[in-house]
């Protein structure tokens, strides 16, 4: 008779096994965003994906798509109301949605980051988060903050006065363009593929964008200055599809709020190292920063500003500009 080892080898391992306290994976969850792998945005993302496995004892797994790999903003939007994504970092392409959503970002609405995180943080904060989970079925849980633009050029230029008809490229918005000529330079939209060969061949003087941009497009080899009128400050929100949370036990929920909130904190972090960082590159390859007349730069441009938000906005607006 052949004795057949192989069974109660089997056997034991498989009761080994039973008794072994076993966490399985019940849940992934799948983040798409637009920024690439070197952005904070993507390390918080991952970071957030690390504190929520470890709060949830690996039963939830969050799995990173950057460069628009799942699919472009709008795209993961839709997919987030179809059931189809799981998450993505989104601000004011929400307001196709929720109006609330244009004051993520507003010209001057903002007069530092203190002021920013007290408005998304505080009362308004929690409105504009509201209407979106009405309005979207999208549930922000956390924010992420944005380098403010500034205006690069080749002269230093400290007041809306001195802008004299200065020819600048501006995105496609009618808001920036109407702000930008009520402050007194001459602004027209361009593809900002176009943007680095039209400020070297003088075709415009002049552009705006964020610290990052403009050192990741190499403008410092076409405009000499930064003047740091850092007219848009805004935020941008990480956000979880409101059928996926609903499928969240209240505990689960409490795990994605904590590991949210802690992806928010290292995300400031090295949104912080990163401006401070952009600054110095820039200078170090010969661009020299401006401090400007916030104030009436501000001044300037509220009635422009006013006449360009929607109806129901523009009374938080004045509210905003008054303080």
């Amino acid at each position: 008779m052949t004795f057949n080892w192989k069974k109660p080898a089997m056997a034991a391992a498989i009761a080994a096994l039973t008794a072994m306290p076993v966490f399985a994976q019940e849940m992934t969850l799948k983040l798409g965003h637009l920024a690439n792998e070197d952005n904070p945005w993507h390390l918080a993302s991952v970071r957030f994906g690390e504190e929520l496995s470890a709060l949830t004892d690996g039963r939830i797994a969050v799995e990173v798509f950057p460069n628009e790999s799942l699919g472009k903003e709008i795209d993961l939007i839709n997919g987030m109301q179809l059931g189809t994504v799981d998450m993505t970092i989104t601000g004011e392409s929400l307001q196709n949605w929720s109006p609330m959503a244009a004051l993520l970002a507003v010209p001057y609405a903002y007069k530092s980051i203190e002021h920013m995180d007290e408005v998304a943080s505080g009362e308004i904060g929690d409105q504009i988060e509201a209407q979106i989970v009405a309005n979207a079925q999208i549930r922000p849980i956390a924010y992420f903050a944005r380098g403010p633009r500034n205006l690069t050029s080749n002269r230093p230029i400290a007041s809306p006065d001195e802008l004299n008809g200065l020819k600048m490229r501006v995105p496609n918005v009618p808001l920036f363009i109407d702000v930008w000529s009520a402050l007194g330079a001459a602004p027209g939209p361009m593809a900002f593929s176009e943007v680095f060969t039209s400020l070297q061949n003088g075709t415009i003087e002049a552009q705006e964008n964020p610290l990052a941009l403009i050192r990741s497009a190499s403008f410092n080899e076409v405009q000499s200055h930064v003047n740091l009128t850092e007219h848009v400050r805004s935020w941008i929100y990480l956000t979880i599809a409101e059928s996926t949370w609903q499928e969240l036990s209240e505990d689960d929920q409490a795990a994605v709020m904590e590991a949210a909130a802690r992806a928010q904190t290292y995300e400031r972090e090295l949104f912080e190292a990163s401006v401070a960082d952009d600054r110095a590159h820039l200078e170090a390859n010969g661009m020299t920063f401006v401090e400007v007349d916030g104030a009436a730069f501000a001044a300037a441009a509220k009635d422009a500003v006013l006449s360009n938000v929607s109806d129901e906005i523009r009374p938080t607006v004045e509210d905003l500009f008054a303080e």
